[in-house]
């Protein structure tokens, strides 16, 4: 079982030097994929719910900040080897999808060959609302971008034409290093996730769960991938524990339940803090490399 990292890029917990550091100490200990979300700004005071909180509060306030995902890979790109590079997740809807294409494939370009894009749909509709976004159809111009990302890392000439954006043929490149271009992890846990997931996935990446809460959406994810002649072979599922336990024995009953990576949460606040934070992790990922 592969053992990665999800990594809050907090602005006070993500200075170059703590990145740097948290590179070098990923690769020295074998962490499958670093893990980096996505917000493009963040508001003191909002009314949408965060999905992954009881109180239905992000942790972070909007002086904190996130990083730009993609940036920030390209940067973890320069300094490791090994390590795979993933966002968990890009708001694929509130970007433009050409760009959004040409930012994945210069990562992959640039790495080698070690992006995994996790996309997602969104929850804080005043984000959408800052980027001029429609929030309610946010699912289905997921869908369209997705289309568009492929034409643009896939064909040789590019175009598309739907609902809610016209490409115009074209040609983008470099393209992509990996074939026929970086695995795409649908983040989330509703239905129409799992639905995404199986029609469009190389991966399911769900947060915030116990291990007995997996087996049901699994089900479900085969009866959706049967219905598009595929099946769980072809699709990676990570589960990001995030304010759940984390341990040895929670780590065997994800892939018991039929997880295929598990990506521990991280925080370190500085160069100093990052040893330790990684030996907290270590029996958990000692036990993912026995599965």
């Amino acid at each position: 079982m592969r053992f990665d990292l999800f990594v809050p890029t907090v602005s006070e917990m993500a200075t170059p030097e703590i990145l740097a550091a948290l590179c070098a100490e990923s690769e020295a200990r074998g962490i499958g994929c670093i893990w980096v979300g996505e917000h493009v700004v963040l508001f003191d005071d909002y009314r949408s719910e965060y999905p992954y909180a009881d109180n239905g509060r992000i942790p972070v306030d909007g002086r904190s900040g996130m990083l730009e995902p993609l940036n920030t890979l390209a940067f973890l790109a320069a300094q490791t080897s090994t390590v795979r590079l993933g966002t968990a997740v890009v708001l694929l809807p509130q970007r433009n999808p050409v760009y959004t294409a040409k930012e994945a494939a210069n990562v992959d370009w640039l790495s080698g060959g070690r992006l995994d894009l996790g996309v997602g749909v969104g929850w804080l509709r005043e984000e959408f609302t800052a980027v001029g976004v429609d929030f309610a159809r946010r699912g289905a111009r997921t869908d369209e971008y997705l289309a568009v990302l492929k034409t643009l890392w896939c064909d040789p000439v590019s175009f598309f034409e739907g609902e809610f954006y016209r490409l115009d043929p074209c040609i983008m490149a470099p393209k992509p290093v990996q074939h026929p271009h970086p695995p795409i992890h649908i983040g989330g846990e509703s239905e129409a996730a799992l639905r995404r997931a199986a029609a469009f996935g190389d991966g399911w990446h769900t947060f915030n769960r116990q291990p007995a809460a997996l087996a049901a959406p699994l089900r479900r994810l085969d009866e959706l991938l049967g219905e598009h002649g595929r099946n769980r072979a072809e699709v990676t599922v990570t589960v990001s524990p995030y304010f759940q336990e984390l341990s040895p024995t929670t780590v065997e009953q994800y892939a018991e339940a039929g997880a295929d990576a598990v990506s521990g949460l991280l925080y370190a606040t500085s160069v100093d803090d990052l040893p330790g934070a990684f030996d907290a992790l270590m029996p958990s990922m000692e036990r993912a490399a026995s599965l």
